[in-house]
């Protein structure tokens, strides 16, 4: 991309191109505009307030400017536009340090000098503003005001017409201690003109320590954030599927020390069109809590609480008055109403231009999450031989693991998943011990028969002893059969996971006949099922709780938050833990007073934790990795 490209996408009112300068040393005399160091970009030499000058975008060839001074005379005419000196512009022009003023605004606004970083292409002046970043200035029309730049490591300081008092002083340049050509930016439509151009390097100008930068209690610095989305193509009223989220291509970031997370550091945009990404961090209660949240974005933003919308707003250039500029800060609050356990919240920004970003913090500050991914040890993994492995069960009589390959995310593949068998060292001993199920998932043991449902809407029972498939037991009116436990009196529970409100999301099997549960009315987008010491334990995607039934009387109790995902397999460990599976990517160790710690995070290895089992006599934990198409098994420690 042209510096020309860039300069119009930031600036959008100038028809000039970007143009930089080459660098004379402070002493030497001022540097013809047309001799042949300057690499010029739609710029134009003309005679301007009785001198040779140019309007326009010129850079300097083969400069490597650090340290030192810049200076130039600048004429305005009052109207708008954004000239001003651009340095250690790096090689492909995408990234460099820049500082403006803004005529139209001095005298009337505090930002009548400008330093913005730029950033892959994108100086985001909406999100660096206030000390170190912006300053008022007096700008006299049609005269000739003289600017002085000092630079020195990661600081640098802009002084007018010999004034021995900076007008700016930049604290921290974002860029770091780079190095680069030099030169000027400015429109090319007679509002703005360069003279007097010289440089000098040196590296013994002195400047004091800079502020000490603190990060402000509250503010949420570790994030996620995902590939780039065309707008148009996000719907940004409801949160993505999970297919969506897992395929996002997430990446960790780490705000600045304001809180801030410039997205253009991390993400190239793709096209001029606008851009959004997803965002999303988690944090942990020891209880329910209120609090609340405070942030600020550029330029639209959605804002999601564990899965549920709670914020949508747009802060672009603009868009709320003429002379609204939408720079990001702490402008905006919501409420959270926080759950026991984990709260993710997630982010839907979408850029249009001036800068792509935002920033967050809650009041009272939250803690993190608890990671203790030592607790597991990789024992085994298998080659990926399954087509979709869903769900992974223990036959303790026969000491074997059977595995169900789901094999219908492609439509196409109905009646064509399978069962295996596998041995608890990691050996497939029968890759397609039972076949044609349309769909298979979760599966129980009871009476040494084996019981499957498959998606579509059956109960599938299975002779274990002659391997064959001996009946079936159709439901009505069901969306997707997922996962089963089955109680010592031999009733199996079974989810019903559907995307709206159903009132149907656990079903029971017993005696032949169906019914629906009545302890599953308070429930919504069930996913994973267990039953333990009475109770049946359900993971509630809705709103990512896990909770607890208790099979006789139907009490509901809420045991932890997981934030959102699918909550996907349940088991209860040999220390009375319960571990929990969130299909995008992670495992959790919940103890029963409800203290979370993530014990494994799979995302970035492309694996989904599907429903897992847990072999007790082993502490081995079995997991299926659904698209990953293995299974892999960790050996799990004590708690710490």
């Amino acid at each position: 991309m042209t510096l020309t490209c860039l300069y119009r996408a930031q600036a959008q009112l100038l028809s000039a191109a970007f143009i930089l300068l080459p660098t004379i040393a402070q002493g030497r005399p001022v540097v013809d505009f047309e001799h042949d160091q300057w690499d010029m970009d739609n710029a134009v030499v003309v005679e301007h307030l009785g001198r040779s000058s140019l309007a326009g975008n010129a850079l300097m060839k083969n400069v490597e400017f650090t340290d030192g001074v810049i200076e130039v005379d600048i004429a305005v005419s009052g109207a708008r536009s954004y000239p001003g000196i651009v340095f250690r512009v790096q090689p492909g022009q995408s990234n460099y340090e820049r500082f403006y003023v803004r005529p139209h605004r001095a005298g009337l606004y505090p930002d009548a000098l400008q330093y913005v970083p730029a950033v892959n292409g994108v100086a985001g002046w909406q999100l660096y503003h206030g000390e170190g970043f912006t300053a008022g200035a007096i700008l006299p029309r049609d005269e000739w005001i003289h600017l002085r730049m000092e630079i020195r490591g990661s600081q640098a300081r802009v002084f007018l017409n010999g004034a021995d008092k900076p007008a700016l002083v930049i604290h921290e340049l974002k860029h770091g201690e780079s190095k680069g050509s030099i030169g000027l930016m400015g429109p090319r439509d007679g509002t703005a003109y360069f003279s007097n151009f010289r440089y000098e390097m040196t590296d013994q100008l002195e400047f004091p320590d800079p502020p000490e930068t603190v990060t402000p209690p509250g503010t949420l610095t570790d994030w996620e954030i995902s590939r780039p989305f065309p707008t148009n193509q996000v719907d940004r009223s409801a949160y993505p599927h999970f297919f969506s989220i897992f395929h996002a291509g997430w990446r960790t970031v780490e705000a600045e020390a304001s809180g801030l997370v410039n997205v253009s550091k991390y993400v190239e945009q793709p096209a001029r069109e606008p851009q959004c990404i997803l965002a999303r961090t988690v944090v942990r209660c020891d209880r329910k809590q209120d609090a609340h949240l405070l942030f600020g974005y550029s330029d639209d933003v959605t804002v999601f609480l564990n899965g549920k919308p709670i914020f949508s707003g747009i802060s672009g250039y603009k868009s709320r008055d003429p002379s609204f500029v939408g720079v990001v800060g702490l402008f905006d609050m919501v409420h959270l109403p926080l759950e026991k356990g984990l709260n993710e919240i997630f982010l839907m920004v979408s850029d249009v231009f001036g800068g792509w970003g935002f920033m967050c913090r809650t009041d009272p500050p939250l803690d993190r999450p608890i990671k203790q991914h030592e607790l597991l040890t990789k024992v085994w993994e298998t080659p990926a031989e399954f087509d979709v492995p869903e769900s992974v069960l223990y036959d303790p009589q026969r000491d074997i693991l059977y595995v169900s390959s789901f094999n219908r995310v492609n439509p196409a593949n109905a009646g064509k998943g399978y069962i295996s068998r596998m041995t608890l060292d990691g050996r497939i001993e029968q890759l397609r011990w039972i076949t044609g199920l349309d769909g298979p998932c979760g599966m129980g043991i009871h009476e040494n028969q084996l019981y499957v449902v498959e998606c579509t809407g059956n109960l599938v029972e299975i002779d274990i002893d002659a391997g064959k498939i001996a009946q079936r037991y159709p439901t009505q009116n069901t969306r997707f059969l997922n996962d089963l436990t089955i109680a010592e009196s031999g009733a199996i529970y079974i989810s019903n996971t559907a995307g709206a409100p159903v009132d149907n999301d656990v079903l029971r099997f017993s005696d032949g006949q169906w019914e629906t549960w009545p302890g599953g009315r308070e429930l919504h987008r069930v996913n994973g099922l267990f039953i333990h010491d009475g109770k049946l334990i359900v993971g509630n995607t809705d709103d990512g709780l896990i909770k607890l039934i208790d099979l006789e009387d139907g009490r509901l109790s809420e045991l932890a938050c997981l934030g959102a995902g699918l909550l996907d397999g349940i088991r209860v460990d040999n220390e009375g833990n319960y571990l929990v599976s969130h299909w995008e990517g992670e495992v959790y160790r919940i103890s029963p007073s409800g203290e979370v710690v993530e014990i494994l995070d799979t995302s970035a290895a492309g694996l989904n934790p599907a429903d897992f089992e847990f072999v007790k006599s082993k502490n081995l934990l079995v997991i299926p990795t659904f698209l990953g198409n293995r299974v892999v098994a960790y050996r799990l420690s004590s708690a710490k």
